[in-house]
């Protein structure tokens, strides 16, 4: 014979309230209408029995006397004789928590959240701007106002539920008869049903609309970044309030410039002779055009800084710089002039030997040896 308290798992002292705690706990799990399996039925059994004994004073004064019960009974009809545990509490057991005993569902819900992508230019990110936006979103029928009727109508209560919302059935089962609950077919929960629908909305209460809004873009946005527009997403069903808009943005390419956090890259061809000679340059930036030295001796890669003139943080103060990076152009194409006079700069400089010399992998070309001998 197995033991009652450990088939209800509580102690030997256990209280009238802990143990029928404990059979509720255990019948939620292992009641055929909810687990199925032979297995679970038997236990079912051996639980139901053990709380049988031990809910009756008398019982369970005899069973710690002996270790065993007189005039035990394991009948399951509709309910447990001496228990105390009747037909309302079977159906706690089961119901309890799950929606047996709501009322009738509200037809007033919040609209979803939306979700669009913007694409903005590198200098709107920059800067931050103002932007014209069209959203595909639900809006509350202003033909109804939200309520989802006909003009001078109004929701009628449910013949089915008689305006409960849900429905019981009655469940044959080794318990007795069981009550369950389940949502209404006819009204789907709300209890009253909609006999004459707005023609414009059909009840819903809102209806599809392309709706234009001004988007406020902070300076220093980058892609990826999201802007949240409280009260901008879609309209409720029964005139509820409207959910939120997440607009996420996206930075074009620009012609001129990349960014990396908050700083700016461009990239100026220089010519040898500038290179060489060093010189002024302009470049236009988002700020309008900026002079940027050539230092005499630049080579390909060398950078020079504009500073603060770069991306707005987002958060914090200040701006970013913009990097400007060389590339030295070799000329592709001379005249006779232009190679007599590059012949003649060689032999000015003790290099007119490096003409059609293999080099050797020293890590070193020809405008490095160059650089070299401007710096002697």
């Amino acid at each position: 014979m197995s033991n009652h308290y450990q088939t209800l798992g509580v102690s030997r002292d256990a209280s009238p309230e802990e143990i029928k705690k404990a059979y509720r706990k255990k019948a939620r799990t292992l009641h055929p209408d909810v687990n199925p399996s032979p297995e679970a039925a038997e236990e079912f059994k051996r639980v139901s029995h053990a709380h049988d004994v031990l809910s009756d004073p008398d019982k369970r004064r005899v069973y710690d006397a002996t270790g065993n019960e007189n005039g035990n009974n394991t009948g399951f009809g509709g309910g447990f004789p001496g228990s105390g545990f009747g037909f309302s509490d079977i159906f706690e057991t089961f119901f309890q928590g799950a929606g047996g005993a709501r009322g009738p569902e509200s037809r007033v819900r919040q609209g979803q959240d939306a979700l669009i992508n913007v694409r903005v230019s590198l200098r709107d990110a920059v800067f931050g701007t103002e932007k014209e936006v069209t959203v595909d979103t639900a809006v509350t029928c202003t033909l109804c106002e939200g309520q989802g009727t006909e003009k001078g109508t109004e929701p009628e209560t449910c013949d089915v539920c008689h305006g409960q919302g849900h429905i019981q059935r009655q469940v044959q089962s080794i318990l007795g008869n069981v009550v369950t609950t389940a949502e209404c077919p006819s009204c789907r929960g709300f209890g009253t049903v909609i006999k004459h629908p707005c023609p414009e909305c059909y009840g819903e209460g809102r209806v599809r609309q392309r709706k234009p809004l001004t988007l406020k873009i902070p300076a220093g946005v980058a892609t990826g970044t999201r802007i949240r527009l409280g009260g901008q997403g879609e309209a409720g069903t029964g005139g509820g309030p409207n959910g939120d808009l997440y607009v996420e943005l996206r930075v074009n390419p620009d012609e001129t410039f990349t960014r990396e956090g908050d700083d700016l890259h461009a990239t100026m061809t220089v010519p040898m002779t500038a290179a060489a000679l060093g010189t002024t340059i302009s470049l236009e930036t988002f700020d309008g055009p900026q002079d940027v030295t050539v230092k005499p001796g630049t080579q390909t890669g060398q950078t020079t800084t504009l500073r603060d003139l770069g991306v707005t943080k987002l958060r914090g103060n200040g701006r970013g710089n913009v990097v400007v990076h060389f590339d030295v152009e070799t000329p592709s194409k001379l005249n006779d002039e232009q190679r007599e006079l590059l012949k003649r700069l060689a032999e000015l400089r003790g290099e007119d030997d490096a003409v059609g010399e293999t080099l050797q992998n020293t890590g070193q070309g020809f405008f490095s040896r160059l650089r070299d001998r401007f710096q002697d």
